[in-house]
């Protein structure tokens, strides 16, 4: 009896042991389940906070060039061509700090993706291309610069608004 006693008790431990065994690597693999759902979590909150900042701070560069371009038409509509011409260059000089801070965000845009909002940004940066050579024209002299200026404002603020609406559904379909 002893002996049947012996090996109930071995076969019990033994059945302690592997079932302790078992549930430790179930508790392992379970926690590192969870530890990398957190990570990606954590990594797609990221992602989606980096990209939002990025897109934020190259829709508010398009708004202070869109703020410059108003201040264009403006000085169109007043005054002499001998008292517009320095304002005007004076803008142009401003559009051009504002534009390299522009190519900036877009470069960044680029870089944290995805493809499609890259592609608007970049489109974006392109349509600011007609309105300045127009200023340009405008301050050479160019007759037909104004009309120029004005039909270029408006496919370059579509490119914004094209933009904004590209970034806002990238951002809320993460």
């Amino acid at each position: 009896m002893a002996d049947s006693a012996l090996w109930i008790a071995s076969l019990t431990a033994g059945t302690a042991v592997l079932a302790s065994w078992v549930t430790s690597r179930g508790t392992a693999q379970a926690a590192r389940t969870q530890a990398d759902a957190a990570a990606r979590t954590q990594r797609s909150v990221r992602i989606r906070e980096t990209r939002r900042a990025a897109y934020v701070d190259l829709i508010e560069q398009a708004h202070r060039m869109a703020d410059l371009y108003w201040r264009v038409s403006d000085i169109h509509g007043s005054g002499t061509p001998e008292t517009r011409t320095p304002e005007l260059r004076e803008v142009r000089l401003r559009l051009r700090e504002e534009y390299s801070k522009l190519r900036h965000f877009v470069w960044v845009v680029a870089l944290e993706g995805p493809d499609h909002v890259a592609e608007a940004a970049e489109r974006l940066r392109l349509a600011t291309q007609p309105p300045f050579r127009a200023l340009e024209a405008s301050i050479a002299g160019d007759t037909d610069a104004v009309r120029a200026f004005d039909a270029g404002y408006d496919p370059f603020w579509k490119s914004v608004l094209t933009f904004v609406s590209t970034a806002k559904t990238a951002v809320h379909d993460m």
